[in-house]
């Protein structure tokens, strides 16, 4: 009998696959596998395989970030009929870094339910494993392959006090750490590989540390980053006060008003309207 959801109509279903070990998969991962009508599915031949060794045989269609623009009507006519719907990936939550966004927004805006199923993905473990600190953390996921626009994205995030965890694939990983290193520094990492697999292993360490064996590495890899411990926290400060506080450093007037207007990420005039309309006399 096909499952049911919410208010009993058809439901699409996102389905965690394992990431390595088989034993992660869940018991109602498996009984909504059994239960839906087709599945869609990044690899076919991947998900064949995950299916025999479950022995279920299902429908599948193939689905990746190239068709799904394709295929959201089609689902769509699918769950008119009354049909649920199963979505996987190769492993791990589907749009973790993976497709399905696209059939998901479509889905979802014509008021069909999607339902996501808790189970394997890789960042979490890494996180938690890391050493680093949990709370708060950013999924940042894979950083461009281009290094110009890998150290461009780098510029973006350097300044985000939370860790913050990227993928990578390892014959990218070295390439990854050195813009890593040029761009944020000597921070804290923890490189996690083949993550729930045999060869499974966190390396924790700087990152000029972790380069020194990063060549010989394989698998799967998440990279879990320290965030920035340098950056000062001026938010219970007022403009007035914040331009005050580099005047009193020995900073002059027009350096602090600069200084001020980068760390705020507000333009100069606003800030030099603020000390000299509101607040020069009292500063002074």
């Amino acid at each position: 009998m096909s499952q049911k959801s919410y208010d009993n109509s058809a439901t699409l279903y996102l389905i965690p696959t394992p990431i390595g070990n088989m034993e992660d998969i869940t018991y109602r991962a498996v009984n909504t596998l059994k239960s839906v009508d087709l599945l869609l599915c990044e690899d076919t031949r991947v998900t064949s395989e995950l299916l025999n060794k479950l022995g279920i045989k299902k429908k599948l269609i193939h689905s990746d970030d190239h068709n799904e623009n394709d295929l959201k009507e089609k689902v769509l006519a699918y769950l008119e009929e009354g049909k649920n719907i199963g979505l996987v990936t190769d492993r791990g939550t589907p749009i973790i870094s993976d497709p399905g966004y696209k059939i998901v927004e479509f889905i979802a805006k014509n008021n069909y339910n999607v339902v996501s199923l808790p189970g394997p993905t890789a960042f979490v473990p890494a996180l938690t494993m890391s050493g680093l600190n949990p709370s708060p953390f950013m999924f940042y996921g894979f950083l461009n392959s281009k290094k110009s626009k890998r150290e461009k994205e780098l510029e973006s995030l350097k300044n985000i006090k939370c860790t913050i965890i990227f993928y990578e694939a390892p014959h990218r990983i070295t390439e990854m750490l050195e813009s890593l290193l040029s761009v944020f520094g000597n921070r804290n990492i923890c490189l996690c590989r083949e993550l729930s697999k045999k060869y499974e292993e966190a390396i924790r360490g700087t990152v000029d540390e972790v380069l020194k064996v990063s060549d010989s590495l394989k698998g799967e890899m998440v990279v879990v980053v320290e965030g920035n411990k340098d950056i000062e926290d001026f938010s219970s400060l007022t403009i007035l006060e914040h331009v005050k506080l580099y005047l009193e450093d020995g900073l002059s007037e027009k350096e602090a008003i600069k200084k001020v207007s980068v760390e705020r990420k507000i333009p100069k005039s606003i800030v030099y309207s603020e000390y000299h309309v509101k607040g020069k006399k009292v500063v002074k």
